[in-house]
């Protein structure tokens, strides 16, 4: 009885945030803060919507002076509602050049200040990550990445891309794990209490000295603690849906 209601309704809030989120991005074009203020604008009411209780522990971060690199677990769209409200101050994302094309979103996407990457030219791709890197380390902006590179559908954590931790060791800023635990495949649209999500930060992990060939460890430490970390996460939410 309520998917399909509130389905409808996402629909019609999504056209009204888009609306608020462009004339933020038009006021001050290119902002380092837009992406925060866009995400509260499109997660907050939403998540009344949909029904979610969301908890957020982000102490980790609070703590972790700008820049850094966030690296995220990606799910599904749905996170631009779950995640949108947990974006730190002066933090921008990387994103596909199409998204661009998108109406209405991929307009704010961009007007927002967030990097727009050509996945199908390598040296259009690493000129935007050497320009993502100088960006971290003169205007103070932490960059946001799902290392997924897509979405993993609810099905685990697929393994990682380089690029965030390339941007990290070149720039030599610490990495901040982002999980948030698995509600791709529980959430009950069709319910009063649609479900329960918990994001949680971890802490740092400096790459001060690190070298590329200290990358694949990197990678490797950084995608174990965060899946140790979602196991957790779905172990308390699954306590939480059941209360």
């Amino acid at each position: 009885m309520l998917h399909i209601p509130r389905l409808v309704l996402i629909g019609v809030y999504f056209l009204f945030a888009s609306v608020v989120s462009l004339l933020i991005c038009l006021a001050r074009p290119f902002h380092p803060d837009n992406s925060r203020l866009c995400g509260k604008v499109f997660a907050v009411p939403s998540l009344r919507i949909m029904g979610l209780r969301l908890q957020v522990e982000t102490a980790d971060w609070q703590a972790q002076p700008n820049p850094f690199v966030i690296v995220a677990n990606h799910q599904s769209n749905w996170d631009l509602f779950v995640l949108g409200g947990a974006v730190p101050p002066r933090t921008v994302s990387i994103g596909k050049q199409s998204l661009k094309w998108l109406p209405l979103f991929g307009q704010i996407f961009w007007l927002a200040g967030n990097i727009l990457i050509d996945r199908g030219n390598a040296a259009k791709a690493k000129a935007a990550m050497l320009h993502t890197t100088a960006v971290m380390q003169s205007q103070d902006t932490s960059i946001w990445v799902f290392a997924e590179g897509t979405r993993n559908h609810g099905q685990g954590l697929l393994p990682f891309k380089k690029g965030a931790f390339q941007m990290a060791i070149n720039a030599g800023l610490p990495i901040v794990p982002v999980c948030c635990s698995s509600y791709k495949n529980t959430m009950r649209l069709n319910r009063w209490n649609s479900g329960s999500v918990i994001i949680k930060t971890l802490s740092p992990i400096p790459t001060a000295g690190m070298t590329l060939d200290d990358m694949p460890a990197l990678m490797e430490d950084c995608r174990a603690k965060m899946l140790a970390c979602i196991a957790e996460l779905d172990a308390r939410t699954a306590v939480l849906t059941s209360a």
